[in-house]
């Protein structure tokens, strides 16, 4: 359905965007590619739900809303949400509440540019849901965090009818430092962002088990770290997450329930291939673990204080007193231990 590109015949012969743009999801990563567009000239008018948060949103240059309706004018509606459940709310509404979502909107010919890494049966809902309401749909999930996203250099995975793409190319431009396209089918751009999480999932991993293991033999982790990336194991994920596990500095970034979600849709999809990942579901159990303990607020390279805990190493006193999370979960079993 998505190769005579039928669904977007209103945006043939278009030029790229020139008019508002709308953005739901003002997390900390949607925050910062917002404000990116804003900066870049883009009149940005951005949903949030909240209006305590107007203010700051005003100081960034946007133009919050707290009607989505504000946005259903907009050539281009980014989304940026942390799961499946927020993005088909945005898109198909509340009948409930009487609120209508981005599909039923939206004018004719405008394009969701979907950025949120979701699961590709999602994906492939939302993309025929808005073919049948005449707009167009572009999956482009993005790797990175949000100092990458301050610093516009978000590695940016897009697909969908090549007439929306291109009509989205100086938006992305303006978000990343590069763009793949990888086809037409909006679903493959999801199922490459879930695998390459799993990648970087298992590597956080492997890299917190190995840091265990050198400081329990009583070495200094660093020079160890810095032989492997700057050998045999030089990229992104090694360097900037080794020295991360090695400083043990876990600071809120991509939260462990959230990586979580992406560990689930990934297991999901290989189960209905027939795909074993066994590694994944160690990483699952330990996103599970860390969770449990008390670190949900923490970033994923947590898998490395995991890692150390379960390695008979104790966590730094100041990592628990940075979590409100781990020091809730501490006073309970305090209290659980005096009755």
């Amino acid at each position: 359905m998505f190769k005579d590109g039928s669904h977007s015949a209103l945006s043939a012969g278009r030029p790229p965007v020139q008019g508002d743009i709308g953005f739901v999801g003002l997390g900390h990563m949607g925050t910062a590619m917002a404000a990116n567009l804003a900066a870049s000239g883009r009149r940005v008018i951005a949903f949030v739900r909240h209006p305590d948060r107007m203010g700051k949103l005003l100081a960034l240059g946007l133009k919050p809303t707290t009607d989505l309706a504000d946005l259903f004018d907009c050539e281009v509606v980014i989304s940026m949400l942390p799961d499946d459940a927020a993005v088909r709310e945005i898109v198909f509404g509340r009948k409930d509440a009487g609120r209508d979502g981005l599909a039923m909107g939206l004018m004719p010919g405008a394009i969701h540019l979907s950025m949120s890494t979701i699961g590709t049966s999602t994906a492939a809902h939302l993309a025929s849901e808005h073919a049948r309401c005449g707009q167009g749909y572009v999956a482009a999930p993005v790797f990175g965090n949000p100092d990458a996203a301050r610093a516009r250099q978000l590695f940016i995975v897009a697909a969908g009818v090549p007439v929306d793409v291109e009509r989205c190319r100086p938006l992305i431009d303006n978000l990343g430092q590069q763009m793949f396209v990888i086809g037409t089918d909006p679903a493959h751009a999801n199922l490459v962002k879930l695998i390459g999480n799993m990648l970087t999932a298992t590597t956080l991993e492997m890299l917190g088990e190995v840091v265990a293991l050198i400081r329990k033999r009583g070495l200094d982790p660093k020079p160890f770290v810095d032989i492997l990336t700057n050998s045999m194991f030089g990229g992104r994920v090694h360097r900037i997450y080794g020295d991360r596990i090695v400083a043990e500095h876990y600071a809120p970034g991509f939260a462990l329930p959230l990586a979580l979600k992406d560990v689930r849709l990934a297991l999901a999809e290989a189960e209905e291939a027939a795909v074993p990942m066994p590694s994944v579901n160690v990483v699952r159990d330990r996103l599970l673990t860390g969770i449990a303990r008390g670190y949900a607020d923490l970033d994923w390279s947590a898998l490395g204080l995991i890692a150390a805990e379960e390695g008979g190493l104790a966590a730094d006193a100041s990592i628990v007193d940075a979590s409100p999370l781990r020091r809730l979960a501490n006073a309970k079993l305090e209290a659980g231990a005096r009755d």
